[in-house]
This record gives C-alpha cells, sequence and structure tokens, in this order.
C-alpha cells in the first residue's frame, strides 16, 4: 500500500483545519497548513514572508496556461520563469513541495490547491468542508471576539479569496462538489464525525475491485 494522502478545502468558519487536525491526529500522520509554506520557503530560497503575503491570494496578472506550461516544461531557469510576478513563483514552490510530501509520506494538506497538485495520484483522497453560512458567522464572531456583522464581512471575503485563488490557478471550480471525492456539512455532523466518514471511505475504497 502507497502513502495516505488526504486534502482538505474548506469554507471560512467550517472547521476545515480542525478536520484536518484530527483526521492527522487519528491516522498518526502530519498536517500541513502553514507548515507548508514555511518548507516552500525554505525549499525556494524566497523569504517566509513573501509566502505569507501571498498565501491563497488570487492574482489575475498572468495566464494561467503559462504558468502551467512553464511549470510542465520543468525548467525553472528559463525566461519565462525568471519574468513571472512573484506570486506565480510562490504558487509553483508551493505546488512543487506539495508533490515532493505527498511522494515522501502519509499526510493530510490543507488548502493551496493541494487536491489540483496531486490529481495523478489515485490514493489521495480529495474532501472539502463547508457549512451554512449562519454557523460559520457564529463560529468566526467567538472565534475571534467580533461582531457577527463584521464575522460576516470577513466570511464572505475569505470565501471570495479562496474561490478567486482556487479558480485561477487550477481548471476546477472552487467547492463544485464533483471535484472532490467527498464533501462534508460540519452544520450538520462533528469534525469527528467527519474524521469517522473520511476513515471510512478508505476502507471501502481499498476494498473496492
Amino acid at each position: 500500500m502507497g502513502n495516505q494522502i488526504y486534502t482538505i478545502g474548506r469554507e471560512f468558519g467550517s472547521g476545515g483545519k480542525i478536520v484536518g487536525e484530527k483526521l492527522a491526529e487519528r491516522l498518526g500522520i502530519p498536517l500541513y497548513d502553514k507548515e507548508l509554506l514555511q518548507q516552500a520557503a525554505k525549499d525556494s530560497g524566497f523569504c517566509e514572508e513573501i509566502f505569507e503575503n501571498h498565501d491563497e491570494k488570487p492574482t489575475n496578472s498572468f495566464l494561467y496556461s503559462l504558468v502551467m506550461d512553464t511549470y510542465s516544461a520543468g525548467n525553472y531557469s528559463s525566461t519565462p520563469f525568471l519574468d513571472m510576478p512573484l506570486n506565480h513563483k510562490v504558487f509553483l514552490a508551493q505546488f512543487d513541495t506539495i508533490k515532493r510530501i505527498a511522494g515522501q509520506e502519509s499526510c493530510v494538506i490543507v488548502g493551496r490547491c493541494a487536491d489540483y497538485a496531486l490529481a495523478n495520484i489515485p490514493e489521495c483522497i480529495n474532501i472539502f468542508i463547508h457549512a451554512e453560512l449562519d454557523d460559520r458567522i457564529k463560529v468566526v464572531s467567538r472565534r475571534m471576539n467580533i461582531t457577527e456583522n463584521k464575522a460576516r464581512d470577513m466570511v464572505q471575503k475569505k470565501d471570495k479569496q479562496r474561490s478567486s485563488y482556487y479558480n485561477y490557478y487550477t481548471s476546477k471550480k472552487w467547492g463544485d462538489a464533483r471535484g472532490y471525492d467527498l464533501t462534508l456539512n460540519t452544520s450538520k455532523i462533528s469534525p469527528e464525525q467527519c474524521v469517522d466518514i473520511i476513515i471510512a471511505y478508505r476502507k471501502c475504497m481499498e476494498n473496492h475491485e
């Protein structure tokens, strides 16, 4: 059996990071989230602050196709890569790090278009965590000690940011159920129950002929 890889996309305030943490803890495997940025920074030589500033933020300054053509060519020293905007270099560095990590060990990766980066790995289970808007607003309001109106604005802004980033850099649509193996609603089940379902799905997948 190969590595067990899980990627988690998530709406802001849905508890996707919590599901990822509990899944990683239950299986005894590492979780990559902000840690992934730090590793990508070390691998690429860019400073970590640059990665933080460009983390899951969309851009419209460069054609997606050229980014992927350059990456597919595997030649980062080429002129197109040198001339590429910094945020595209950051994305490619993360993309490369995600593929390398998944090739080395079982893990859970939260966000960062990881499902797209690992599209060719059949063992990878791609999960999207969502919840009702009102529930997410209440969660963010409590967590950040802000009014529900401010929480609503933050939730909508973060969702738009993540959606724009994902839709720009991949050929898929953020949150579209057809792009994931599982979509789970934390308004109806707990993070622990999400983990139960994910693990049960893995067992069914392994038994599937």
